[in-house]
């Protein structure tokens, strides 16, 4: 699939690499190579992270897995808005990240952050360039992310040190700003096109498809419960209420009914909008990385989705998948 007009071509699933550097579990670096290399193996070649995962730690795992694989081959993905600086403090748990590197990290949305993050980044990946460069997480930065990191992307970009850039953020109206008011590639947006919230769908994706933007449509599994709905499941990174709790319980049983999994069914509704380029999902064990893949590979028949819609349990699916 295309990112937009850059040529930059991604699988349709992208490996999130959060849960490598320790997302609110430790993970093992054996665990995070076998991880990497199930993801491969599967067929991803599109892999998505950040400074801010485990401080630096997620780039440095998928750098050194990437290092004996034909640069060409894949696509790799990482934000700014983050500088690293070393720290003495305890970091264990900082911001949901188990086992990360002694690391801080401090905001920085400037011209000059931006351009010494994605040195930083690749400095960490052993890479000389990225593919796509997203502004990660400007919520409360917008007047600054606007005026310098954005315009130090479009510099980055028309200097060849990236191909695609755009914005990942956990919320969809900013997302919209920025599709509105600058000429961004893609946009990565989290939490908020599942089974259990389509609110992008409302006016983003319309937005992005008018603009020629594409779509990284992440936490499909909503932290973890479109996953698996055990008890003390995450949603949107914190334990689910009662009350999602026993959605999820009445969407698994259809799904059950027409003998499809629950992620399965997750992974399907959000690549069946239109606007959706790419999904982005992670794994923290070789096994979770096997389950994504066999997941897209389900056949879902559209039947469930009229179902959950008739019931109330989702909203109605929108268009089909593009070819």
């Amino acid at each position: 699939m295309s990112l937009g007009r850059t040529g930059v071509t991604v699988s349709r699933l992208i490996l999130g690499c959060a849960p490598l550097a320790g997302l609110f579990a430790p993970v093992e670096a054996g665990a995070a190579a076998a991880t990497l290399a199930a993801a491969w193996d599967s067929g991803v070649r599109a892999f998505d992270t950040a400074p801010h995962y485990g401080a630096g730690l997620s780039e440095e795992r998928l750098g050194s897995f990437l290092a004996d694989k034909v640069r060409p081959a894949c696509v790799v993905s990482t934000k700014v808005g983050r500088l690293l600086v070393p720290t003495d403090d305890d970091v264990e748990g900082v911001e949901g990240f188990f086992g990360a590197a002694r690391r801080s990290r401090v905001y920085d949305y400037s011209r000059d952050g931006v351009r010494r993050s994605l040195e930083q980044s690749c400095a960490r990946m052993g890479l000389d360039r990225v593919d796509v460069a997203l502004i990660h997480d400007p919520d409360e930065h917008w007047d600054i992310a606007i005026n310098e990191a954005y315009p130090a992307l479009e510099e980055l970009r028309s200097e060849g040190v990236v191909a695609a850039i755009g914005v990942g953020m956990n919320q969809t109206t900013m997302i919209e700003r920025f599709v509105a008011e600058t000429d961004i590639d893609c946009v990565l947006t989290a939490g908020h096109y599942s089974l259990l919230d389509s609110s992008a769908g409302d006016s983003l994706f319309p937005a992005c498809v008018a603009a020629g933007v594409a779509v990284l449509a992440a936490g499909v599994y909503q932290s973890g419960i479109l996953a698996n709905p055990r008890p003390g499941a995450m949603f949107n990174y914190r334990v689910a209420p009662p009350e999602i709790t026993a959605r999820v319980s009445q969407i698994a049983r259809v799904c059950a009914a027409h003998a499809v999994p629950l992620p399965a069914a997750a992974l399907h509704y959000v690549v069946a909008n239109p606007a959706v380029t790419a999904v982005v999902i992670g794994a923290r064990s070789a096994g979770e990385a096997d389950d994504n893949a066999r997941h897209l590979n389900t056949i879902v028949p559209p039947e469930l989705f009229d179902e959950l819609a008739a019931l109330g349990l989702v909203a109605p699916l929108t268009g089909a998948a593009p070819d």
